[in-house]
C-alpha cells in the first residue's frame, strides 16, 4: 500500500507526532501516488512542477517547490501554531496547525501536504528553492538529488544547482 512506502511512511509518522491526522492532511507524494493508482490523471502545471512530481512520485519524498525569488528573508522549519492557515496552492485556506511548516519573514510558505500560493513556481520563475522533505533519514536522498538535478539541468536548462542538506532538528 502507498503509505507503507518508507519515505511516505516516515512523513505520516512525523505528522502523527505532531499531533496531525495524516488521513486527512496526506502528504503531497501519498497524494499523487494515490492519484494515479486511481487512474486520475496528475495536473500539468508548468515543467519545474511537473518535474518536482515527478521526483516525488518516483521516490515517495513530499518535496516543496518555491519561487526563491519571493522569499523575504531567512528560511526555518518550524510546526504551524494554533488555528494558523495560508493560501495553498489550489486548495484554498489550508489548516496548518501541527504540520510542519517552512517559514520565511512573512509566514508560511510550505508543508509537506501543500505550498502556499504566494512563492509558488510559475512560467516566469527564475530561481527554484526544492526541498526534498526526508524524515525517513538520508537513505535514498542522495539519489533522489541527483535525479532532480539530472532532470533540471536536461529539461529546464538549469545552470547553477547548489545543494545543501540541513539535518532534521524542529523546535520544541
Amino acid at each position: 500500500e502507498v503509505k507503507l512506502r518508507p519515505t511516505i511512511h516516515a512523513t505520516r509518522e512525523a505528522y502523527k507526532l505532531l499531533g496531525k491526522d495524516p488521513n486527512r492532511y496526506r502528504p503531497s507524494a501519498e497524494a499523487l501516488c494515490r492519484r494515479i493508482i486511481k487512474g486520475q490523471e496528475l495536473y500539468q502545471i508548468n515543467t519545474l512542477v511537473d518535474l518536482i512530481n515527478l521526483v516525488s512520485l518516483k521516490t515517495g519524498y513530499s518535496i516543496g517547490g518555491f519561487n526563491l525569488d519571493r522569499i523575504e528573508g531567512d528560511l526555518i522549519l518550524d510546526v504551524g501554531e494554533a488555528n494558523e492557515r495560508f493560501e495553498a496552492i489550489g486548495r484554498g485556506l489550508l489548516n496548518i496547525e501541527g504540520l510542519p511548516v517552512y517559514r520565511d519573514d512573512r509566514g508560511g510558505i510550505g508543508t509537506p501536504t501543500s505550498d502556499e500560493e504566494r512563492t509558488k513556481i510559475t512560467t516566469d520563475t527564475a530561481h527554484l528553492l526544492m526541498i526534498i522533505n526526508a524524515y525517513s533519514g538520508e537513505e535514498g536522498l542522495q539519489e533522489a538529488t541527483e535525479y532532480s538535478i539530472n532532470l533540471l539541468k536536461r529539461y529546464v536548462n538549469a545552470t547553477s544547482v547548489e545543494i545543501t542538506f540541513a539535518p532534521m532538528e524542529m523546535k520544541s
